[in-house]
């Protein structure tokens, strides 16, 4: 093998030696070395390329991609010492300043501890996924469910398939949720992935388990993103009635109705109806969103939004003191309605009556007191 690989390490940054040729063949060691480099939390690396001879556009697209992989870490990797072809490669792409191909990295040669990697022996996959997972995976198809020795071999495809794993996982990192929790979703989807995958299908694990984990975190993102999280029922129906009508549209050549998409789904049209409420209410809308109407102005749905009326309150009295004074005296009901709802003073009101202002008082008195008790009962 063309490649020479070592490494240095000083505090929290490593020194990437590496010499020989880095094309489509070499550049899976590399890429698997920085994977173990990344893994183990080593995120400021440099790769020192004084010693390197060709550098292709494949390695290149490689590279940009750990990159980012190491920038999601808080992070960066920097391409340092490139001359020649090898700059030259690094210009016509555009990538040489985003690598910081240009600057000047101090770590002398006494710093430098040099361990070398055995390319030799390390086996590789062409992706990011373990090597020696697919023979694994095949020994595990062989053994009797529950058989001496299948869970350990089990456990085994699962611990050398976190690292990418959580890879997948650091994707989404910056997105506003918890790392840990999205490392934790990507850990369960891998498991799902292993006791999900048939080896007689002869795909690669990697093919399939990738989808089924960056399926797991988009679902994960979209119900904790949703503003009104929707049922797990109506969320895989919602997805399957969007599959079943572009299937559909294209063999009906027409847009389906409820019915149709129904009996292709093989549920009642209320289940439909239930969903496509539940979808139109996925988000809630915004009381500072404009409302309707307010082309013209600075009105909001906070403006239209009914509040509670004071006078709902006084219903119930309003009812009951009706009732009471249904059973006064006309005369009663007179003085009252002139003090209340005339504003007369007693004096007015005596003269309106006939009556000494001291009599209306009197009368006052006994019919406010009824009205107290009466509604106190």
């Amino acid at each position: 093998m063309d490649l020479t690989i070592t490494l240095s390490s000083r505090q929290d940054e490593d020194l990437m030696e590496v010499s020989g040729a880095l094309d489509h063949a070499t550049v899976r060691h590399l890429r698997e070395v920085l994977f173990g480099l990344l893994d183990a939390g080593r995120c400021r690396i440099t790769v020192e390329m004084s010693g390197l001879r060709i550098l292709d556009a494949a390695s290149i697209r490689v590279l940009l991609w750990l990159r980012d992989r190491a920038g999601q870490a808080g992070g960066d990797l920097r391409l340092w010492g490139a001359t020649g072809t090898v700059l030259t490669a690094l210009e016509i792409t555009g990538v040489a300043k985003q690598f910081h191909a240009y600057d000047q990295v101090s770590w002398p040669q006494s710093q430098r501890d040099r361990q070398v990697v055995d390319l030799g022996s390390m086996r590789v996959g062409h992706d990011q996924w373990p090597a020696q997972v697919d023979d694994l995976l095949d020994r595990l198809h062989t053994m009797r469910a529950g058989g001496p020795g299948r869970d350990r071999v089990r456990d085994t495809i699962i611990e050398l398939c976190l690292p990418a794993a959580h890879r997948l996982a650091r994707r989404y990192a910056g997105r506003g949720e918890i790392k840990e929790e999205l490392t934790q979703v990507a850990s369960l989807a891998l498991v799902k992935a292993v006791d999900g995958f048939d080896v007689t299908r002869g795909v690669e694990f990697g093919a399939y388990a990738t989808p089924t984990i960056l399926g797991e975190l988009r679902r994960y993102f979209r119900d904790q993103s949703a503003g009104i999280r929707m049922p797990r029922r109506l969320q895989e129906l919602r997805l399957a009635a969007g599959h079943a009508h572009e299937l559909l549209t294209q063999r009906l050549g027409r847009s389906p109705t409820t019915a149709d998409v129904a009996g292709h789904l093989d549920v009642g049209e209320d289940e439909i109806v239930e969903m496509l409420s539940a979808s139109s209410a996925h988000r809630p809308l915004s009381l500072n969103a404009p409302g309707p109407g307010s082309d013209h102005d600075n009105a909001t749905l906070m403006d239209v939004v009914g509040g509670d009326d004071p006078a709902f309150g006084l219903v119930e009295y309003r009812r009951s003191i009706e009732v009471i004074m249904a059973g006064v005296s006309e005369r009663a009901q007179r003085i009252i309605s002139l003090r209340f709802y005339g504003n007369l003073t007693q004096a007015e009101i005596a003269r309106e009556v006939g009556l000494s202002q001291m009599h209306v008082a009197r009368l006052l008195q006994q019919t406010l007191s009824l009205l107290r008790r009466r509604l106190t009962e």
